[in-house]
């Protein structure tokens, strides 16, 4: 599904990281070696129709490579 964040995330927290990430080995493959990092927060995006949404986003981020495969995992609104 594409969406593209509208705002700012907020409330972002990091629940999972280093050796805790189930896909640490795929992401150091595509991304290179980083602390890696999964988060979550709050962000609205908007949806392929058009809709905006406030919803609950994940991602791996890692210093140095950024913020990588947002994920909307449910919706707020």
């Amino acid at each position: 599904m594409f969406f593209e964040i509208v705002r700012d995330v907020t409330h972002a927290e990091t629940f999972a990281a280093g050796s805790s990430i189930r896909e640490i080995a795929r992401l150091r493959k595509l991304y290179g070696r980083g602390r890696w990092r999964k988060r979550k927060g709050i962000a609205r995006a908007r949806l392929e129709d058009g809709s905006v949404r406030l919803a609950e986003v994940h991602w791996y981020e890692a210093h140095g490579i950024g913020r990588k495969e947002f994920k909307i995992k449910r919706y707020i609104d």
